[in-house]
């Protein structure tokens, strides 16, 4: 069935950095999602399903109710999401999404981290056609079987699942992801989902060793520490 829950969470690689960092991104993204389809989260179902993923990597409920109540204010800033891509240390593949009020000092900022670190920035299908735009679900589950009968019942388009361990994971197509998500919902009312989102899965994987790991460290380290960084994918992997 291919690689185990763990490898496609490894490989998935969607860095954080320290829990201001956190607290800061799903502020930013919670305010996007709510300005932009309402803050009511009965009608709102991509801003109700962010906010629950936010309160599960506890985020305070004050950020929460920041980032809702400036959205409702109808002011603030306008957010827009911007792409990078290019190649890090050791010849890996990086895609590096941001959510920006002004592209130029981003660019700047994402520049400057893979220049000082060995890495090369290239221009947008540089190696994203490389990765695939997948919805990702993984979650607790005896039951491979009942599991693909409810997304086969409400004709959801499914790319792989597999049962590891009682440990369930669902691959999809991105645009499958709120299909998915309901048709689960409304079968098994007891999921707790660990994982649940679009994330992008690199197609290879590349061995970083020797010096370009601590150099490939530092590259990640110096991206979450831009403020518009939001995620991180990549094709790296180490040995053990």
């Amino acid at each position: 069935m291919g690689r185990s829950f763990e490898n496609r969470k490894a490989s998935m690689a969607k860095t954080q950095g320290a829990k201001a960092k956190l607290y800061s991104r799903y502020g930013k993204e919670i305010y996007v999602c709510a300005k932009n389809g309402g803050s009511d989260v009965d009608s709102n179902l991509a801003l109700r399903r962010l906010i629950e993923k936010a309160k599960k990597e506890q985020v305070p409920a004050h950020v929460i109710d920041n980032a809702l109540k400036k959205a409702d204010g109808g002011a603030g800033e306008d957010f827009v999401l911007a792409q990078y891509e290019g190649y890090g240390p050791g010849g890996c593949m990086v895609i590096v999404d941001c959510l920006t009020d002004n592209n130029n000092r981003t660019f700047t900022d994402v520049r400057q981290c893979f220049v000082k670190n060995s890495a090369k920035i290239g221009t947008p299908g540089t190696v994203s056609h490389m990765f695939d735009h997948q919805a990702l679900f993984a979650f607790k589950h005896d039951d491979e079987e009942a599991i693909l009968d409810a997304l086969m019942e409400k004709d959801v388009d499914v790319t792989d699942i597999e049962n590891e361990d009682g440990m369930i994971t669902i691959l999809a197509p991105h645009t499958e992801f709120n299909k998915v998500r309901t048709a689960l919902n409304e079968a098994f009312n007891d999921i707790d989902f660990e994982m649940d989102e679009i994330t992008y899965l690199p197609q290879s994987a590349c061995m970083i060793t020797g010096e370009d790991i601590e150099i490939f460290d530092n590259f990640i380290n110096a991206l979450n520490d831009c403020d518009d960084v939001q995620n991180i994918y990549h094709n790296a992997e180490f040995e053990d």
